[in-house]
């Protein structure tokens, strides 16, 4: 069944109690930081400016639906990654909307932070914070000459920092957010090599209460799945 994506965007509102024309970022988790910045609305052409017209040199990386930018805000000066998804089908629009929702409303110190989007005419784009040392996998495979291997108490600090955003995602958001397919690749890097976990595009709501139902089509690359995800599908 394919549903409507207006339809999609109302229901997850509804879900997660967020009005998806709001623009406002609003700070309300225990375990989310200060810090976080209102989400803003941008047009294609203040995007376009930020990459200097979407040159092949500024691209951080490619998934199925997207591609993703190095870019600097104009307005502010700040650098920025900007995600620019697929303009056909309907799974890059799905998880436009996904990520929309979930990071208007997701607030810890070890996910990655929202900055604004972009929906203009067919054009989808999501603005997150730059991540300076780039993700995960850039530090455990086919490592650059110029590059050392990470340290162990920097493999520690990023294993430690991941396993808090999990739990925060799947015990302490309300409702829970099951993160589904965790890769090497989705966990970006600040300065320190501070762990935040990005790609929330195949993120899904868990179950609420006494209610026991997870939606169970298994999407994304191999990797860590949720424990409440699999115990869904083998107890299907």
């Amino acid at each position: 069944m394919v549903m409507d994506l207006d339809v999609f965007d109302f229901l997850m509102a509804e879900k997660l109690n967020v009005n998806p024309s709001s623009d406002t970022k609003k700070d309300t988790s225990k375990d989310g930081g200060s810090g976080y910045t209102a989400a803003c609305t941008f047009t294609f052409d203040e995007l376009g400016l930020a990459n200097e017209g979407f040159r092949a040199d500024r691209i951080l990386g490619e998934g199925g639906f997207s591609r993703v930018y190095k870019g600097r805000l104009e307005s502010t000066n700040q650098i920025v990654a900007i995600k620019q998804f697929d303009r056909n089908g309907l799974q890059a629009n799905r998880e436009f909307l996904v990520e929309v929702l979930m990071l208007n409303v997701l607030r810890h110190p070890n996910l990655v932070n929202l900055i604004g989007n972009c929906a203009d005419g067919d054009e989808r784009f999501l603005v997150y914070e730059y991540m300076p040392l780039g993700s995960l996998e850039d530090h455990l495979h086919d490592l650059r000459p110029d590059k050392k291997r990470l340290d162990w108490n920097a493999r520690m600090r990023i294993a430690n920092g991941v396993a808090k955003g999990l739990e925060y995602l799947h015990n302490k958001a309300d409702p829970p957010v099951i993160y589904r397919a965790l890769k090497c690749s989705d966990v970006l890097l600040d300065e320190g090599y501070h762990p935040k976990l990005s790609n929330f595009g195949l993120a899904k709501l868990g179950p609420v209460g006494n209610k026991t139902h997870v939606y169970t089509r298994v999407m994304g690359t191999d990797g860590y799945c949720a424990p409440e995800y699999v115990m869904a599908i083998s107890f299907r």
